[in-house]
């Protein structure tokens, strides 16, 4: 039986990183959002901030993540103009905050099945 190539490798630290930093992005966004309004690279740095590193997204992931909540009505925005540039200064909004809420709630479910399962995988 020959090995895929494209097959992930489970066992890299990195695999895993990747795949839990991606699914965060939009959590943690919500999350720095709902302490006040900013614009995407204060986004991108406050949430950089806040997870110690964990978590960095990047512009290709920021701005479409930021697109789904304004058209979800999560997230609403205005438009600046510093130093000559537009920029857009992100709100959330009552059901982007509703929205934070029941993630953080499915988030501590999660947590709560991966404390039993370490527990599982050390006897």
């Amino acid at each position: 039986m020959s090995i895929n190539s494209k097959s992930p490798d489970l066992l890299s630290p990195g695999y895993w990183n990747s795949t839990i930093r991606m699914s965060l992005s939009k959590f943690f966004i919500l999350c720095v959002l709902c302490d006040r309004d900013l614009h995407g690279y204060d986004i991108a740095k406050e949430v950089i901030n806040r997870t110690k590193g964990c978590c960095a997204p990047k512009e290709g992931t920021i701005y479409p993540v930021l697109k789904q909540f304004t058209e979800g009505g999560y997230v609403t925005y205005e438009t600046e103009t510093v130093s000559g540039r537009e920029r857009k200064i992100y709100t959330v909004t009552d059901k982007g905050r509703e929205a934070f809420k029941v993630g953080l709630g499915e988030w501590m479910k999660i947590t709560q099945a991966l404390n039993d399962c370490a527990g599982k995988a050390e006897a």
